[in-house]
């Protein structure tokens, strides 16, 4: 039995259809890749997935439990952690308080929750900045710190939306690293990316969203080389030899 899977899922807004009909599954332990054109849906689907929308038609299960009704406190105590594009951490906290409040999901004992978030800053390789305020922080330290926040709550499958946009080279290397340490420690990944190369070395199977429907669907190598999604995304430039 899949890990997370929709059904049919529909979401619009007015008379725009964000999304259509869509349904795939992930796997428990499999890192899935979602891509597509801006517009394509696919901040939709995590929210759709994370209650902060429902969807108008179709189905959504995680580990067996339907997600549909339920609000995202909710689907988060289910064990679904999520990360945003814009990231907004809690700036009159520290790097260490941020990652505890995500810790108080499953600890109630601030002590505890402090070890816990030591821990997860240890990961992600923020413990030097445990007592600095966001503000401060780089872009990429912003990245990790809205990684960790996520991570405080143990869940059993993140969703990454974008945690690699508009860092440098050599910071996505680092990032593309962290994400599969976090999966070697037992946590599935559904991952939102327009870094093409970074998401294509990074995941399993590669799901790709244009107008809200699902477009193609395999491993990366298969998605690359589909003449549709060439045409509607990648472009000739990405074309394989």
């Amino acid at each position: 039995m899949a890990l997370l899977e929709l059904a049919g899922v529909s979401r619009s807004f007015g008379g725009v259809r964000a999304v259509n009909a869509l349904s795939f599954a992930v796997p428990e332990g499999e890192i899935v890749g979602l891509i597509g054109p801006n517009g394509s849906g696919k901040t939709t689907v995590f929210n759709l997935i994370s209650g902060v929308f429902l969807p108008n038609q179709g189905t959504l299960t995680f580990a067996g439990a339907s997600l549909i009704g339920r609000k995202p406190h909710e689907i988060c105590r289910l064990g679904i952690g999520r990360t945003f594009q814009i990231v907004q951490p809690f700036n009159s906290l520290t790097v260490l308080e941020n990652v505890r409040v995500g810790a108080f999901r499953t600890i109630g004992d601030p002590d505890r929750a402090a070890h816990e978030a030591d821990a997860v800053l240890r990961l992600v390789g923020l413990s030097h900045k445990r007592e600095a305020l966001p503000p401060s922080l780089t872009i990429a330290d912003r990245k990790r710190l809205e990684l960790a926040r996520a991570l405080a709550t143990r869940p059993r499958l993140l969703l990454l939306d974008e945690v690699m946009a508009g860092l440098r080279p050599a910071e996505t290397l680092e990032m593309l690293e962290l994400a599969r340490r976090i999966h070697a420690s037992g946590v599935t990944l559904l991952v939102i990316e327009h870094v093409m190369r970074a998401v294509m070395s990074l995941s399993h199977r590669i799901l790709v969203l244009h107008h809200g429907e699902k477009l193609a669907e395999g491993t990366p190598q298969e998605v690359s080389r589909d003449p549709e999604v060439i045409r509607a995304y990648l472009g000739e430039e990405y074309r394989p030899a």
